[in-house]
């Protein structure tokens, strides 16, 4: 019996293993949290697909060019003309799903979002994940039902299980009975970003700790373009983690501002007249950190939300409204709100090709722990869709591929060295090093400084260490690029530089070792023209 291994129960998980399902291929979807858990649920402003609903002349052309623009021409062309030129089928089939998506009198509606001069956004309020993650989780159970999808929450990734260079299977340890289980067969990861390796300086959640991650490169997967982490401009801090306050808001005409000389300075608008606060990420953020140390301005930016229509706020933001108020005590649509950038997605990851293959046979990943898609900045609106195309597409590359016909599971006797988890103060030591390498603003001092005190730790269990292996490279890949691209900005490279316009590659066999991969030439497929 064939069978799929599939870490990882959000939106790329969910999606591939409905992929799979319905070919009459049987998953495990293995998870620290059920489903209505995941970190999914969490994104709020909506997902992109060039439907040109709102009668602008949108493409998946112009889809295809704005990612790559965002992304500034570091992300594979191929794997990007995939995404977006599939972007208008996933919305449709969101759309037979159930998803109510706010909606025009005819269609579904589309907003703007940053780095995207068209309406392509669609939404559901500002609670578009929790309410995608709902219908999908209502058509995996459709498939549980069948036996077809085998739904495992409260286990944990421990390892993967590997024959020389190939992928046959993956251990996990129940949550609840501590017992160990080797579950054979092809294994797909859709862990998520890299959350837990910053603890309180993230909007995601920490469940997603990361060592799956530092786990499967420790076992001699290829990792990609660690060094570019995006910093969301507009986010609150809450107790444990970064609160996001959506991209949204700023497309639905919410403008950021700072004092100087006593007076409100919209200081994007003024710096970029043409999309003013809808900048990419990457840009916002970075013009954040510089104007408040520009003489005679204050230490706050506020996002202003108080110009907004009342049909804004009764039927796109209402949410988000009672969201502020009950953690800020401000009602946005009387007062600005302080906002600060922090630490929203990681466009680094497992290096994969277009049909999402990693480095091992028979191992594949999906979602924010994979790196092609998104290059050095992500477009607002590109994450959901990347995770429900990336899964899709794993699991229609591992149907091509053929799974392997291997559904053993074994007990596990005895001990496993890695289910002894990391000492949380040896990861507030680590998060605040690598915070010290990887702000908005690097330079050769910081990250060399940064390495120094990574290697005066010692770590005491196999976690810490390959968490250990995982934060070198993403400190050596930020030394090595040395140029100024999207996420990564060194002041002492500020320019951009074509001779970097390459991958990142990092690589562990005993020791970390950074090279560069030249991109693909984009291939135009002949059902996209």
């Amino acid at each position: 019996m064939q069978i799929v291994n599939i870490v990882g129960a959000g939106l790329a998980g969910l999606s591939a293993a409905i992929t799979l399902a319905k070919t009459g291929i049987k998953s495990r979807l293995i998870s620290l949290q059920p489903s209505e858990r995941a970190q999914s649920v969490l994104a709020e402003g909506g997902i992109n697909a060039a439907l040109d609903t709102m009668g602008e002349h949108d493409t998946p052309e112009n889809h295809f060019a704005d990612t790559l623009r965002g992304g500034v021409y570091l992300a594979d062309p191929n794997a990007v003309e995939n995404l977006t030129y599939h972007a208008p089928e996933v919305l449709r089939w969101l759309e037979k799903l159930g998803v109510p998506f706010n909606r025009t009198p005819e269609d579904i509606a589309l907003r703007n979002f940053g780095g995207q001069k068209l309406k392509r956004t669609a939404y559901a309020k500002s609670s578009t994940g929790k309410i995608i993650m709902h219908a999908l989780i209502d058509e995996a159970r459709k498939c549980e039902r069948s036996g077809l999808i085998d739904r495992m929450p409260h286990h944990e990734f421990l390892r993967l299980l590997t024959h020389e260079d190939t992928c046959i299977g993956v251990r996990v340890r129940d949550r609840y009975s501590g017992k160990l289980y080797d579950l054979h067969g092809t294994v797909l990861l859709c862990s998520g970003g890299m959350n837990g390796i910053f603890p309180g300086m993230t909007t995601g959640t920490t469940q997603n700790s990361g060592d799956v991650t530092a786990t499967v490169f420790a076992q001699g997967v290829c990792l990609g373009n660690l060094e570019m982490l995006q910093y969301h401009p507009t986010t609150i801090g809450i107790a444990g983690k970064r609160c996001l306050v959506t991209e949204a808001a700023r497309g639905e005409g919410g403008r950021l501002y700072i004092e100087r000389s006593g007076e409100k300075y919209f200081f994007m608008e003024d710096k970029y007249p043409e999309l003013g606060n809808l900048m990419p990420r990457d840009v916002v953020a970075r013009t954040m950190y510089f104007i408040r140390r520009e003489p005679d301005t204050g230490d706050q930016v506020y996002l202003d939300m108080t110009g907004l229509p009342e049909n804004a706020w009764k039927n796109k933001l209402s949410d988000l409204r009672q969201e502020l108020m009950h953690y800020l005590a401000i009602d946005p649509k009387k007062a600005p709100i302080p906002v600060q950038e922090g630490i929203h997605y990681f466009m680094g990851g497992m290096d994969t090709d277009e049909e999402h293959r990693t480095s091992l046979q028979h191992l594949y990943a999906a979602g924010e722990c994979t790196c092609q898609y998104h290059g050095a900045n992500r477009l607002g609106g590109n994450s959901m869709l990347g995770a429900l195309y990336g899964g899709r597409r794993a699991a229609e590359t591992i149907l091509f591929d053929k799974p392997l016909d291997a559904c053993q599971v074994q007990i596990v006797e005895g001990e496993e060295p890695l289910a002894e988890p990391a000492s949380p103060a040896w990861i507030a030591q680590v998060s605040q090093i690598l915070l010290g390498g990887l702000g908005i603003v690097r330079n050769e001092a910081q990250l060399t400084a940064a390495l120094d005190a990574l290697y005066a730790l010692r770590p005491q269990n196999p976690r810490e260490e390959n968490r250990l292996h995982l934060a070198e490279a993403m400190l050596r890949s930020a030394l090595e690029r040395r140029e100024s691209r999207g996420a990564h900005y060194r002041e002492d490279y500020p320019e951009k530089q074509e001779a970097f316009r390459k991958m990142t590659l990092a690589e562990y066999n005993g020791s970390v070792r950074i090279s560069f991969r030249a991109l693909p030439e984009r291939r135009h497929h002949a059902d996209h023209n």
